[in-house]
């Protein structure tokens, strides 16, 4: 872990109290933590880094088995990396939806965190945006994942082609990216291990309709914004799913009530009108959609339609 982001760091279990985290340094090379601790004050919640990698979920390190979480498994890792980086293997069917996500983002100073990073590819284009660029998620596959592939430049992917049938091929990354202004850490979106008014972009990519508190995840979100000179981009297909959260939770997709039509109308709304404690208001840059990839096999993708709604204040 890049120890610059000692600095931004506070305790998720003491939120909205904010408590910095004091850190235990057992091994380090350079400005990189390798092993350690993350102990707060406070409440004594204590957060390990292993191997490069620190868990900053308020529950703590919990062991997770692929079969409890999809997200764990090798296949979906490599999945994963087919949509994020497929414009470095070649592939012809590959959506261009990072590059029109990336394009809605402004060179800005500061920090940049990227929520439900998945194994990477947006962090990598914040960190060509800003200071420094953090991506979070709670997979330890995707962020260990995304680690590897910012320290080594290249990873190997099986991909699927026909049922057992596999490819091996390599994702490289180009001379020209960032590496040395970004870190990748395992955390919750709903409950943000940073200090308020700290980052100066946030992103949220295909992540809010995977999430038990829609409307908890735009509030941690825009209270980690600065309140002036700060970016905000959210896109998603919301596609609503009481596994994911109770109807009432959701922030479209209902017929009645305050959040009755679509999702992306809801989160314009509540950004540009600074309800539900966003404030200061947002105003809105860009309303519109990209297409998304996610593939299975070689013969088989999901299409998605990915709404995004881009804020500045």
């Amino acid at each position: 872990m890049n120890e610059q982001l000692l600095k931004y760091f506070i305790c998720p279990v003491c939120l909205p109290v904010e408590i910095p985290l004091d850190c235990q340094v057992e091994e380090a090379q350079n400005n990189d933590i390798i092993n350690g601790t993350l102990s707060c004050s406070n409440c004594h919640a204590a957060y390990p880094i292993e191997e490069g990698i620190a868990f900053l979920e308020p529950t703590g390190k919990q062991p997770v088995s692929p079969k409890q979480n999809k997200y764990e498994q090798e296949e979906v890792v490599a999945s994963y990396l087919w949509s994020h980086y497929g414009d470095l293997l070649n592939d012809p069917d590959w959506s261009d939806a990072y590059p029109r996500w990336s394009a809605q983002i402004q060179p800005a100073s500061g920090l940049g965190i990227d929520l439900g990073a998945a194994v990477g590819r947006f962090t990598f284009e914040l960190a060509g945006k800003c200071d420094f660029a953090v991506g979070i998620d709670n997979s330890t596959a995707f962020i260990r994942t995304a680690r590897d592939l910012m320290r080594e430049k290249k990873t190997q992917i099986l991909l699927k082609d026909e049922g057992h049938i596999h490819r091996r091929e390599t994702v490289e990354l180009p001379e020209s990216w960032p590496q040395s202004n970004m870190e990748f850490i395992v955390a919750d979106a709903l409950h943000l291990p940073f200090r308020t008014y700290t980052a100066s972009i946030t992103s949220s990519l295909n992540l809010i309709d995977k999430l038990p508190h829609p409307l908890l995840h735009l509030q941690e979100m825009n209270r980690v914004c600065k309140k002036q000179g700060a970016q905000f981009l959210l896109s998603d297909p919301f596609s609503w799913s009481e596994e994911a959260a109770l109807a009432e939770e959701w922030l479209g997709g209902r017929e009645e009530g305050e959040f009755s039509g679509s999702g992306l109308d809801s989160v314009q709304k509540i950004f540009t009108t600074g309800s539900h404690g966003i404030t200061p208001a947002w105003r809105e840059e860009d309303k519109s959609h990209v297409w998304w990839k996610i593939r299975t096999h070689r013969n088989h993708f999901e299409l998605i339609r990915s709404c995004y709604f881009k804020g500045k204040r």
